[in-house]
């Protein structure tokens, strides 16, 4: 893969990036409206798709950061985005372009002062793995294979320029609106700047490495922090292929549902016990090793759930609640789905939509055993966030719904459901959670 030199990192520069990509954007229109003359709208919509997709993951990739970023979190939005989109973000996880040898080696020196031959006893100047914040290297010290990651230059400083550029996108996607909209771009900026401080990142992996050691089948690399720094961090090099990677030819289905298991474990213990957790479920955070057990990687993202979020949330899993009318609407007010300054109709409307939504999301947690393999399940989660992005009614009124924690909760809860999904995995026992 070709290799890069420089990356923008001026405001300025990355405008202008983004602008050239804009400009392709409407290329890629103008041809559509041709398109639509010879073809009909169904393959004019999927050419355009393509080409937008293809053009603006082309403009992300070389800007890297915060940018790229937003891209994989809307990978995971499959209800949401077309499949073009979804097939093309989805790279971000772990195929990009990544920094040349050379600007390898200077940012060790920026940060140790030091060559990386100088810091380990072997260390290879080319990436084996690039994302969207950072990529990953390959090195030997202690007698051990360590992984060492680098955060890309300037990524940190230009969070906030990013996202100004990013927003008017999101706004129009996902219907925001209104005077308290900036809370939700607040939110991610705040865990962004967090993903960015690899010393934070290391405090984070050692603490949840401590308390879900004991999880049946979930393994963690061991990290380093002697020779780590705020934009570089070393860990264990581990062993595996990438969940995507194993479910795509998997078909021992005990080994399924131990994988699954795991990782069913894993985050309800993170919710329910620790309060706190791994934001950032894709495929690319998880390897699955020869020996059949889950591991974990990647604790940049974790959000902390606040006592006051927490309880209303889960409130409405149980659905005793669901059916009460008074205890529901009480809850939808706490939570900020319902407002003070909503018309009737609004009221009505955000009260069916979430109980609807909340009835089918929440049926894994009241049950004992739930089969995440069933597609019914996943073709109604899937046929119900279409509907609503495709409502007319919804898109009249004020999208700006919820508390500004559902940004990370929601999107933990949907790569999960995705990952277990994949992995096909039946027979998961819902609270074992509560024995560990």
């Amino acid at each position: 893969m070709k290799t890069i030199d420089n990356i923008p990192t001026s405001k300025i520069q990355r405008a202008t990036r983004m602008v050239q990509t804009g400009a392709k954007v409407g290329v890629n229109y103008l041809k559509y409206y041709g398109d639509k003359i010879t073809k009909n709208e169904k393959e004019a919509k999927q050419r355009l798709n393509e080409n937008n997709a293809e053009d603006i993951y082309d403009g992300l990739k070389k800007l890297k950061g915060s940018a790229l970023k937003v891209a994989q979190m809307l990978s995971m939005e499959k209800s949401i985005l077309p499949q073009a989109y979804v097939e093309k973000f989805s790279l971000a996880q772990f195929s990009v372009p990544p920094l040349s040898p050379a600007l390898v080696i200077k940012t060790f020196k920026k940060y140790f002062g030091k060559h990386p031959n100088q810091i380990f006893d072997k260390f290879n100047s080319t990436s084996v793995n690039a994302a969207s914040i950072g990529q990953v290297h390959a090195a030997e010290k202690y007698g051990k294979k360590l992984a060492v990651k680098i955060q890309y230059p300037g990524v940190a400083d230009s969070i906030a320029s990013d996202l100004s550029l990013v927003k008017p996108i999101a706004v129009k996607m996902f219907n925001i609106r209104g005077k308290d909209s900036d809370k939700y771009f607040k939110e991610v900026e705040d865990k962004l700047v967090e993903e960015t401080n690899y010393i934070l990142e290391l405090d984070q992996s050692n603490e949840i490495v401590e308390k879900c050691k004991n999880i049946p089948n979930l393994k963690f690399p061991a990290y380093y922090p002697e020779i780590s720094s705020d934009r570089i961090i070393t860990m264990d090099w581990m062993k595996g292929e990438h969940l995507s990677e194993f479910t795509a030819y998997n078909s021992n289905k005990e080994l399924s549902n131990k994988l699954g298991q795991a990782l069913w474990d894993f985050y309800m213990h993170q919710l329910h016990n620790l309060r706190k957790v791994h934001a950032d479920p894709h495929p690319g955070n998880f390897l699955v090793s020869n020996t059949g057990d889950l591991i974990a990687l990647d604790f940049g993202c974790m959000k902390s759930i606040p006592t006051e979020f927490y309880i209303p949330y889960f409130e409405l899993a149980v659905e005793d609640n669901l059916k009460n009318p008074e205890f529901f609407t009480k809850k939808l007010y706490e939570l900020e789905i319902l407002r003070e300054d909503d018309s009737n109709e609004e009221i009505i409307f955000f009260k069916d939509l979430f109980h609807e939504l909340l009835s089918l999301f929440t049926k894994p947690f009241n049950q004992d055993e739930f089969d995440f393999s069933d597609p019914e399940f996943f073709n109604k989660i899937t046929e119900l966030g279409e509907r609503y992005s495709k409502s007319t009614e919804l898109r009249k009124m004020n999208g700006n719904r919820g508390s500004k924690h559902f940004i990370y909760i929601n999107r933990t809860f949907f790569g999960l459901y995705n990952l277990m999904f994949d992995l096909k995995a039946n027979e998961i026992q819902i609270n074992n959670y509560k024995n560990l």
